[in-house]
């Protein structure tokens, strides 16, 4: 495994469990896009599938459902980060199917 692979964990293990305002069980729920709370539900799958349809009425609703703007950040940047992986994930599995590494 090369360095980027183990700085790309240890960024996944900080963010997915170290000091939070957001429960890691809740960061590890936006990372994933599965069992999000209902409160950010909407706001994570944005943020996930099409970041840029993010509004701040979907910012606003997360927070009059009680999450703070520190948790509406964390899940956001979790959100993020899952779907990155993936994304990489996926292309480097199609990279290596095509030259045969698999």
């Amino acid at each position: 495994m090369g360095d980027s692979d183990t700085l790309r964990r240890v960024v996944i293990e900080r963010v997915l469990e170290g000091p939070g305002k957001a429960a890691p069980e809740q960061r590890r729920a936006a990372f994933a896009n599965e069992g999000v709370a209902p409160a950010v539900r909407t706001l994570i799958d944005k943020v996930t599938h099409h970041a840029y349809k993010v509004t701040d009425e979907d910012v606003e609703a997360a927070k009059a459902a009680g999450v703070t703007e520190d948790e509406i950040f964390e899940l956001a940047v979790c959100a993020s980060l899952g779907q990155a992986t993936r994304q990489l994930e996926a292309a480097l599995a199609a990279l290596d199917a095509a030259v045969g590494n698999r």
